[in-house]
């Protein structure tokens, strides 16, 4: 009869499933440091909030540079100017808002990573047909689903903390859902274009800057601009 092999518990290669949720509990953790900083960052203003900004815009465009190519590809290095810029100024014209600036931002913080979290795990328990199976196949509708319904909690409690209309504050909160997700695609089709799977490593379980602002960048223009045609009311009022 063979022998089997015996195989030390200690050396031996951890199952699929134990690095699963061992790249779960990076991907947490470094996400609620995030969080707590950026929050933190928020709630003091400038020159805190404003500094942030910088080093994420200055680490962010250099992971594009590394991903398309440097200065020699001028169109893509432009490309990263607007992709970095837009969102940084975006955020600063709303923070720096005398009234709403605060909650907005915190507001917006919250809903993305909302979003972030309910897609995840949306996307990992429940399936389904994929959302952009030839850009980003692991992102599904189901995972778009749970991002709305995350991102409607949010706006519920910013709601009844903030003592605005309800309804209004949900519906938009939801709204940031595709719009996360698309900048989420974006980047995602960037990436895809130039062979890479993450855009650093600077974040454990999330890889670079850029792989973890992508929802974000699309979210804060879209809310500055919904801002700019309101008149500068802010949307979920």
């Amino acid at each position: 009869m063979p022998i089997s092999p015996v195989v030390n518990a200690d050396t031996a290669p951890s199952p699929p499933r134990q690095r699963g949720f061992a790249q779960l509990g990076l991907r947490i953790v470094s996400g609620v440091v995030l969080a707590t900083i950026a929050g933190l960052a928020a709630w003091r203003g400038f020159p805190w909030y404003d500094l942030l900004l910088g080093v994420v815009a200055a680490v962010a465009l250099g992971e594009w540079l590394r991903l398309t190519g440097g200065w020699r590809r001028i169109g893509w290095a432009l490309a990263g100017l607007v992709y970095v810029g837009l969102p940084v100024a975006a955020l600063l014209w709303l923070r720096h808002e005398a009234i709403w600036g605060l909650p907005t931002v915190l507001w917006l913080f919250a809903t993305v990573a909302a979003i972030d979290t309910g897609a995840y795990f949306a996307g990992k328990g429940i399936g389904g047909p994929k959302l952009a199976p030839l850009i980003s196949p692991n992102k599904t509708w189901a995972g778009l689903g749970g991002g709305a319904l995350a991102a409607g909690l949010c706006g519920l409690i910013a709601a009844l903390i903030l003592g605005t209309d309800v309804l209004t504050a949900v519906v938009f909160s939801m709204i940031l859902a595709p719009v996360a997700q698309i900048g989420d695609i974006a980047e995602s089709a960037v990436k895809r274009y130039f062979g890479v799977k993450d855009s650093g490593s600077i974040l454990p379980g999330h890889g670079g800057i850029l792989d973890r602002i992508d929802g974000l960048v699309a979210a804060a223009v879209f809310v500055a601009g919904v801002r700019m045609l309101g008149g500068g009311a802010m949307p979920w009022q």
